[in-house]
């Protein structure tokens, strides 16, 4: 069996997706990638958590062929393919369905940054792609997904590691990391800026985003070059 290890760690991904209320159902996908193989490992389509096992995951190649695994892959995989394809940094990818983040996706707005536990993780807003075309759906649903957000970070000039989060008009959201336990976490921590977002609107319908140097200053003492929130690492 390829990528055991990989494997083990996108299965355990996956079942972080329930046990922190991320998904409903079978509402969500994660997978992972060895960069060495050119081989990432995901979710299998409309397989129950309960049900799901390491050896159930699907190997698919850069080309979005399978290379192992007898199920078929998520539904969602070519638009992980796309983002891999395009975001060479990424090892990991997550999407849910998650509510108070699929709230601003059906909005079709961006979540602004209006305070410092966003911009711990997230350098400004988290972008909101566009729908899809006639023609796109057509063409192919999921990979024209995946196109549109790498369209949506290239024409806004967005790096995906300092905003590692998109949502989608009308569907919601995708996020990554350097791997799918990274992935999965910001996953949790956009659901959670998303309610923060809307309670602020809630508040206070004109309120607006921090200000840029409060952004700056929380996103590098995280991210920075000269970063010291946590433990020193020797």
């Amino acid at each position: 069996m390829l990528l055991k290890e990989l494997r083990k760690q996108v299965y355990e991904a996956n079942m972080e997706l329930p046990r922190r209320n991320l998904v409903t159902y079978t509402w969500g996908n994660v997978s992972g990638i060895d960069r060495e193989q050119g081989l990432f490992v995901i979710k299998p389509s409309g397989v129950e958590y309960d049900e799901l096992r390491p050896e159930n995951l699907v190997v698919m190649d850069l080309a979005g062929n399978k290379v192992e695994g007898e199920l078929n892959p998520s539904s969602d995989m070519k638009s992980h393919l796309v983002l891999y394809n395009a975001f060479p940094q990424i090892g990991g990818i997550v999407h849910t369905h998650s509510p108070y983040a699929v709230g601003w996706a059906q909005a079709g707005e961006d979540i602004p940054c209006f305070g410092t536990t966003h911009a711990d993780y997230f350098y400004g807003p988290i972008p909101c792609a566009r729908h899809l075309t006639q023609e796109e759906l057509d063409e192919g649903y999921e990979l024209n997904t995946g196109k549109t957000i790498v369209e949506t970070f290239r024409l806004r000039n967005i790096d995906p590691v300092a905003v590692p989060a998109v949502i989608c008009h009308s569907h919601g959201p995708f996020t990554w990391g350097k791997d799918a336990d990274q992935a999965v976490y910001h996953a949790v921590v956009l659901e959670e800026v998303a309610k923060m977002a809307l309670f602020t609107r809630q508040v206070n319908p004109q309120a607006v985003p921090a200000p840029q140097r409060i952004v700056n200053k929380h996103y590098t003492r995280k991210h920075g070059p000269n970063a010291y929130y946590g433990q020193i690492k020797g």
